[in-house]
């Protein structure tokens, strides 16, 4: 069925068919059809990662529901965890459209979204109305008009707003569509970061009585001694989980085909192997600490791939897109 309603919004221009899609899953959902979706049954596996026990292994990742307005749809396609945002402490527009790019050939898209979102608030009532049981990561991000240098208050103000309502915290800066935001990723930037988040989540912890793991999103487009500089950061700073990667400015892998050229981040198939060398790396310095592998996972096969690379957990995105809930059953029972 996906495979049909794939040619149909394939017709569309790729944002007006995004929404398009997360609207019909609403639908679908309200009238208890996502069975017809093929996602699959009873195929979990629990697991506890980052203290947190997760159905199955593979997850949503962040960017297709920015403002947790699909929770509960995107929840019912059988995922063990769904990550929301990037959300900003204030709303957002985001750059220009077009903005986002299919490339088919290779099952890849290239966005240039810009971190477009309602803001936290937003965020924050759509997550507490929500009745999705499983684990929800929430995001978090600075906004364009936050200078880089002030970029920590931006993360602060998140941080604290989403602290009672999230089962872990994401913190990106790694996306390639907000300048500067990757020199976060960098020496004393990302100590300056990192510090004042850790102290402040540990210490929104013990106000809460309940532990709210911090993860941190990092790029595949990384040399091995700049991964093991961001891995000592991420030990240094107590953080309790890396995510393995967002999308690459690469383009190696997508030369000569149409759109390939877009500025923006490149995700799906060309970004696999890159995503699996920062997982595999990570593990090696860090052979302790959780790691989420997301990146170009289109089939069950290579979700194993990514997990026997090091990833304790999996989550799709552009896979998703291009297979639709099928991918999601297909994987956990690789992984089971």
């Amino acid at each position: 069925m996906y495979a049909l309603a794939r040619s149909l919004l394939f017709r569309l221009d790729p944002e007006t068919a995004h929404g398009v899609t997360l609207h019909a899953l609403k639908l679908i959902h309200r009238l208890h059809l996502q069975g017809m979706l093929g996602a699959g049954g009873a195929l979990d596996a629990p697991c506890e990662v980052m203290g947190l026990r997760f159905a199955n292994r593979v997850g949503l990742a962040a960017g297709l529901d920015k403002n947790a307005d699909h929770l509960d749809a995107l929840g019912a396609l059988g995922f063990g965890f769904v990550e929301v945002g990037t959300v900003t402490p204030r709303p957002q527009p985001g750059n220009p459209r077009p903005r986002l790019f299919r490339l088919p050939e290779r099952q890849a898209i290239i966005n240039r979204m810009g971190f477009n979102n309602a803001g936290v608030d937003r965020l924050i009532a759509n997550v507490r109305k929500s009745r999705y049981a499983g684990v929800i990561g929430i995001n978090i991000g600075k906004n364009l008009t936050t200078p880089v240098e002030r970029a920590v208050d931006d993360y602060l103000v998140c941080l604290e707003r989403v602290h009672a309502c999230a089962h872990y915290i994401t913190v990106n800066i790694s996306s390639p569509n907000t300048p500067g935001l990757r020199d976060l990723q960098l020496g004393a930037h990302l100590d300056g970061l990192l510090a004042p988040l850790r102290e402040r989540c540990t210490q929104l912890d013990d106000q809460a009585g309940r532990r709210v793991p911090l993860a941190v999103k990092i790029a595949p487009d990384m040399e091995e001694a700049a991964i093991g500089l961001v891995a000592e950061a991420l030990a240094r700073n107590a953080i309790d989980a890396v995510i393995a990667t967002n999308t690459t400015i690469a383009r190696d892998a997508v030369m000569g085909l149409p759109h390939a050229e877009e500025q923006g981040g490149l995700s799906g198939q060309p970004v696999f192997a890159a995503s699996n060398r920062v997982v595999a790396a990570l593990r090696r310095y860090l052979p302790d600490m959780p790691i989420i592998g997301v990146g170009g996972i289109t089939n069950g096969d290579e979700a194993v791939a990514k997990h026997e690379a090091g990833a304790d957990l999996v989550q799709l995105y552009t896979g998703f897109v291009y297979r639709g809930p099928a991918l999601v059953g297909e994987c956990r029972r690789a992984l089971r």
